[in-house]
């Protein structure tokens, strides 16, 4: 899915437990020259993680440097606990080039990149098909106390509440639905007059034209 007009910074957001994860990596599968942002974090890695592909884990000290010295494009604090920011030279560089770039972040870096970005950002939202539904896939994970959730479902109707923002919305019921919703969003984008390389294909069709006759 090469592009060689303006690059797309496909940023995805949605409350915690909604899918917006397995959905984005559906995408992935799809388009492996897709590329997955990935964020600076300041929590501890857990199991089965690894640096510089789940995220860049790093300290605090290393995490405050990198924001004063305006290496990230946005970030924020999670629960009053950990910080998570997303590197602005990566980012930059695939939109110089053409690229597209996934990036899934909250409701509050979804705004500061569109603010920074303006219309080469394109942001989706992932919503539940109910409340009910997102509860039922928080506590199926069986990796967070009761604590934990109550704190999620309480991010989860901020981010809700945020919906309107988003140039999309996906509606993560059936996965393979949502997944096909993305492909179509990013498909698109690429072909608006923007970002679809034109100029190009403009002047082969006229050369063609010429040799006609």
């Amino acid at each position: 899915m090469a592009d060689s007009g303006r690059g797309i910074l496909l940023v995805v957001s949605g409350p915690s437990g909604v899918g917006k994860g397995t959905v984005i990596s559906g995408l992935l599968e799809r388009y492996p020259d897709v590329e997955l942002s990935v964020s600076c974090t300041t929590r501890p890695r857990r199991q089965g993680e690894v640096d510089g592909e789940n995220y860049h884990f790093i300290s605090d000290s290393e995490f405050e440097q990198m924001r004063r010295s305006g290496e990230l494009l946005e970030w924020a604090q999670v629960h009053d606990r950990h910080f998570y920011g997303t590197p602005r030279e990566p980012a930059e560089q695939a939109l110089a080039m053409g690229r597209t770039l996934v990036l899934e972040i909250d409701y509050q870096g979804a705004r500061s990149i569109r603010e920074q970005l303006g219309d080469q950002a394109v942001l989706v939202f992932v919503a539940p098909p109910s409340w009910q539904a997102l509860i039922e896939r928080l506590r199926k994970r069986h990796t967070e106390s009761q604590q934990a959730i109550v704190e999620r479902l309480a991010s989860a109707r901020e981010e809700i509440e945020n919906m309107g923002m988003y140039n999309y919305v996906v509606v993560n019921d059936k996965l393979s639905e949502a997944i096909e919703q993305l492909v179509s969003i990013l498909l698109t984008e690429q072909q608006t007059i923007e970002r679809f390389d034109w100029r190009r294909l403009r002047d082969e069709l006229l050369a063609q034209a010429d040799e006609w006759g």
